[in-house]
């Protein structure tokens, strides 16, 4: 990948980008680099990058985008994501979450083609924590399922690709789609909300997440890594210090079990995870949840989840 900043830069693909990382990451980079974004169902209006609306679901779709776009690096954001969806609709998972990723790898490896393929802790069952690398995944839901699927046929159809297994919060284009704004939004409107005390993970500030993915890339690793926060907290926490950090009331937030919220899909109780590689592969430390929160904060009062919400085209 060239240094940021080169004439040029490098020409990026990035699928999902109307989803949380996707947006940020093609938003964050077009100013460096050339930056293709690829939508589904939502369509974006005003961005400051290419976009083309395809379905990667279709047969030779990957294929054949790869061969009109050209790019250099593709980050493959795209997935479907909500859980209880995933539950309803298996097939629709499966095909979305592990038969693409492996499609796209491969079309990826013999266009010769960087490959970033996005994963998730949620692999994980959860009954231990502080997993690595090298820890035997255990996914208990259909999304983690799928995404376990996708890492293994991304990994045997581009040894050379980067599978980053992350969980990422930030500001997003309807401004629902991360934990973040769930209490950002309900505590700002007074309304209570339950925190989970039970659930342990490692959130990491998407913008900070595009940061790292371009190091990795620009240090041409491959294979699997962690790449979320070096510290792990409760969802309780979390909102706790989301109220703190905006001055809002976290007595709203009512510490709960997850069990007690009535959702379907079984949730992982225990996914902190190391980082250990990662920082020895790039010679620093993740960040922490301080230094994520204050960004995400920082970006707030710079006006930036108004500036991502313009981009949403309302179709009528």
């Amino acid at each position: 990948m060239k240094t940021p900043g080169s004439v040029g830069g490098t020409r990026l693909l990035i699928t999902g980008a109307s989803g949380l990382l996707g947006l940020n990451f093609a938003v964050q980079t077009s100013c460096q680099h050339s930056v293709t974004g690829v939508v589904h169902h939502n369509e974006l209006a005003g961005v400051p990058f290419s976009v083309v609306q395809a379905d990667l679901a279709q047969p030779k779709c990957v294929a054949d985008l790869i061969k009109r776009t050209r790019p250099e690096v593709i980050i493959h954001c795209a997935a479907l994501t909500i859980l209880d969806i995933c539950e309803t609709q298996p097939e629709l998972a499966w095909r979305l979450n592990a038969a693409v990723p492996g499609e796209l790898a491969a079309a990826a490896a013999q266009a010769g083609v960087k490959l970033v393929h996005i994963s998730t802790d949620a692999v994980f069952d959860g009954q231990r924590g502080n997993y690595t690398e090298e820890d035997q995944p255990n996914p208990l839901s259909v999304y983690a399922r799928s995404k376990l699927a996708g890492e293994q046929g991304v990994a045997q159809a581009n040894p050379q690709a980067i599978i980053a297994r992350v969980n990422f919060y930030g500001w997003s284009l309807t401004g629902a789609r991360s934990l973040a704004e769930f209490f950002y939004r309900n505590l700002s409107a007074g309304k209570g909300v339950n925190g989970f005390t039970d659930v342990l993970f490692c959130p990491l500030l998407a913008n900070d997440l595009v940061d790292l993915l371009l190091k990795m890339v620009e240090k041409d690793l491959k294979g699997l890594y962690h790449v979320v926060s070096a510290e792990n907290l409760s969802k309780y926490e979390f909102g706790c210090r989301i109220a703190r950090l905006f001055n809002l009331d976290e007595k709203l937030i009512t510490p709960t079990s997850w069990r007690a919220g009535g959702l379907q899909a079984q949730r992982s109780p225990d996914l902190t995870m190391s980082t250990a590689k990662l920082a020895g592969a790039l010679g620093f430390s993740l960040p922490d949840q301080q230094a994520g929160l204050q960004r995400f904060h920082r970006l707030f009062e710079g006006g930036y989840p108004q500036k991502i919400r313009l981009f949403r085209r309302l179709v009528v």
